[in-house]
C-alpha cells in the first residue's frame, strides 16, 4: 500500500510499515511540516497516497466521502502517546485486510478499525 504519514505520527513508523511492504512517505520528508491541511491532502491525493492520520481536520466522512479519495486512515485513541501511536498502527497494518481499504475512509481507535467502502 502506498501510505503518506502525517506528521503527527511517530517517525519511526516509516521504518516499520516499510518492512512490512508499503510504500512510505512521510509529511517530513517531504517538507510539508506546518503546512495548511489542504496542502497536505493534495500532496498525498497527487502522490495516490493513503493519508495516515490523527488530524480531526480530517474526520468529516462526507467531506472526504469513500471513493472520492485514494484513502484515508484517521486514527483516534483515547491515549495517544508516540508508543501507544505506534503499536496500534503496527498492529492494524499487520493484521487487517489492507487491500480492501483502498479509496476508503478507514477510522482506527483502540479496540476496532471501522472501513467505510465506496458505495457501489
Amino acid at each position: 500500500m502506498r501510505l503518506k504519514l502525517d506528521e503527527n505520527l511517530p517517525e519511526s513508523l516509516r521504518v516499520e510499515l516499510s518492512a512490512l511492504g508499503h510504500d512510505v512517505d512521510t509529511v517530513r520528508g517531504e517538507a510539508l511540516v506546518g503546512r495548511e491541511d489542504p496542502e497536505v491532502w493534495k500532496g498525498a491525493q497527487l502522490a495516490r497516497r493513503v493519508l495516515v492520520t490523527q488530524d480531526l481536520d480530517f474526520s468529516d466522512i462526507r467531506r472526504f466521502a469513500p471513493g472520492t479519495h485514494h484513502g484515508l486512515v484517521l486514527v483516534r485513541l483515547r491515549s495517544p502517546g508516540r508508543s501507544a501511536l505506534a503499536r496500534r498502527i503496527r498492529e492494524v497494518f499487520a493484521t487487517e485486510a489492507l487491500a480492501l481499504w483502498a479509496r476508503c475512509f478507514v477510522l482506527v481507535t483502540d479496540v476496532k478499525v471501522r472501513v467505510h467502502s465506496p458505495k457501489a
